[in-house]
């Protein structure tokens, strides 16, 4: 019965409009009283599950990428990947998928990569021809890339929920899934744009793409300072997450020169909201995770799916329709939270290694993103693409199929994710 309540409220308050931290919230409590249990463990839940301080670079990571976003870094990494593979047969596909890969392995965030190249390439991709739900399906699904490609604040939450999982670790074994993922949709672009007849780019010669690079370099530069200081030792996660801020920071003001006031007090601004948020979504979600643990839930689940197969092939499938399923209808920073230690168990029951299924729940999630009905992704694409979501809809599906044969591959192939933190061993 305690069960029922808690999922119950939880998903009246969904139903109702209420925010997830606040569902989340509320159901917790309705457990706690149902059970009789003190309030003041509740709040203890909730002041233990933000006091952790690995926490603290997610912050800095997301007010990093806002002064990306608004400092020029972003058109600087579009140069550069159009200099690269602009010139194949619909170019701005590729480069658009290139540029997610760049650019999210620098701000960490898939909607920040939508919205900042989103109003960098749909418009161009417009005006050279490419249908507007083409633009926006490629800049849409691979922005995935940004919670995939190190650093990604979504996996610091993973190693909190997850409980003791390297961060260093997980950040490493994002690197092959998310260039694969990319790969896979260069290659659905590339094929849905020679189909479409798209024309391609003229090749500005090896002058020009070495220029580029010198010029996006101190951008590139701040995905190295932020990974490079967490796996050689010498920095936290925390601290190099301050130090890729500092860096965002002098770069975009001192060498683009492009940073202004206004810009800068919007990326405080935004950066604050979205780490109240998360931080509300980390306390509350705590209490609630207690709740889940107490009610035995990961045995329960275990127990349902074992079950229902013993092929190990077969569970993970299933693990991976339901994070796929939920993904589409919930928020991602909630569902990590939330489904880390119910699935978690079940999934290392199997014998995949904790930092393989963080990898693989990233990715899950970031399709989620990409998705309706509460694809952010989708709905901020389509917002700066100007196209109808049912519209963009409609031909996105090899896109999806992109992310979801990465996402296979990844699962049952071990060593796509875990053969570069083998290596840090």
């Amino acid at each position: 019965m305690g069960l029922i309540i808690l999922f119950g409220v939880f998903a009246l308050g969904l139903v109702s409009g209420m925010p997830v931290a606040f569902a989340l919230g509320l159901a917790a409590v309705g457990g706690f009283v149902y059970e009789g249990l003190p309030l003041f463990i509740a709040f203890q839940r909730v002041l233990s599950g933000i006091s952790v301080f690995s926490l603290l670079a997610i912050p800095f990571f997301i007010f990093a990428g806002e002064l990306m976003m608004h400092g020029g870094i972003a058109g600087r990494l579009v140069r550069l990947a159009s200099s690269a593979v602009g010139s194949m047969k619909g170019g701005l596909g590729v480069v658009n998928v290139a540029s997610s890969m760049l650019f999210g392995g620098i701000s960490g965030s898939a909607v920040a990569d939508t919205s900042a190249l989103g109003s960098i390439l749909i418009p161009v991709m417009k005006e050279k021809g490419y249908d507007p739900d083409y633009a926006v399906n490629v800049t849409v699904t691979s922005s995935v890339a940004g919670v995939v490609i190190p650093p990604s604040h979504n996996m610091i939450l993973f190693a909190v929920a997850a409980g003791g999982v390297s961060v260093s670790k997980l950040f490493i074994a994002g690197v092959i899934p998310g260039i694969l993922m990319c790969l896979c949709l260069g290659i659905v672009a590339y094929a849905v744009a020679v189909r479409r007849g798209y024309p391609a780019e003229t090749f500005p010669g090896w002058k020009a793409l070495g220029t580029s690079f010198v010029v996006a370099l101190p951008g590139l530069m701040t995905a190295i300072i932020v990974v490079g200081g967490v796996l050689s030792g010498v920095m936290t996660v925390t601290e190099s997450g301050a130090f890729g801020a500092i860096w965002a920071i002098l770069v975009t003001t001192f060498v683009y020169r492009e940073l202004s006031w206004t810009g800068f007090k919007t990326a405080v601004v935004s950066s604050v909201r979205t780490t109240a948020l998360v931080m509300l979504l980390v306390a509350t979600a705590s209490a609630f995770s207690y709740l889940l643990t107490l009610y035995r839930v990961p045995d329960l689940l275990a127990n349902a799916v074992t079950g229902i197969s013993d092929n190990p092939f077969v569970i993970l499938l299933l693990l991976n329709l339901i994070l796929l399923v939920l993904g589409m209808i919930m928020d991602m920073a909630a569902l990590i939270l939330i489904c880390t230690p119910i699935f978690l168990p079940v999934a290392v029951g199997l014998g995949m290694d904790p930092v393989q299924f963080g990898v693989v729940m990233m990715m899950n999630l970031g399709l989620g993103l990409c998705t309706p009905p509460v694809g952010a992704c989708l709905f901020v694409g389509c917002v700066v693409g100007g196209v109808r979501i049912e519209h963009a809809v409609r031909t996105i599906l090899p896109f999806y199929a992109a992310i979801f044969v990465a996402l296979m591959l990844v699962t049952y192939v071990p060593a796509f994710s875990m053969f570069l933190p083998s290596l840090m061993e």
